[in-house]
């Protein structure tokens, strides 16, 4: 999974950077093909604002959230994003019962 992320008038750290990378780390443990996810950071007056858009096997994935504090805004939207890659990947998976082989019956 490639993560670009975008600072929204304001820079971001290393530490800001790393965080992010580790926090969207878990989210492998779908195996989705995942391309790009674009993550855009933002103040906006005392509001921590944190978007994510990218393309997951196919589907368009999105997701914005806003809180006074920029690390909870960060697992808010993993968060969110964790609950769209869990609904594709359950999408990908058959829950229909095996049909019957030809002389089984």
């Amino acid at each position: 999974m490639t993560l670009k992320i975008t600072g929204r008038h304001m820079d971001i750290t290393p530490a800001l950077r790393s965080y992010v990378e580790t926090r969207f780390a878990r989210l492998d443990r779908y195996g989705l093909k995942v391309g790009v996810l674009q993550i855009i950071l933002g103040v906006e007056k005392l509001q921590h604002k944190a978007e994510v858009t990218g393309v997951v096997s196919g589907k368009q994935v999105q997701a914005k959230i806003t809180t006074s504090e920029m690390y909870a805004t960060i697992d808010a939207l993993v968060d969110r994003v964790d609950t769209q890659f869990r609904k594709l990947k359950e999408r990908l998976v058959s829950h229909k019962p095996d049909k019957p082989k030809r002389g089984e019956l």
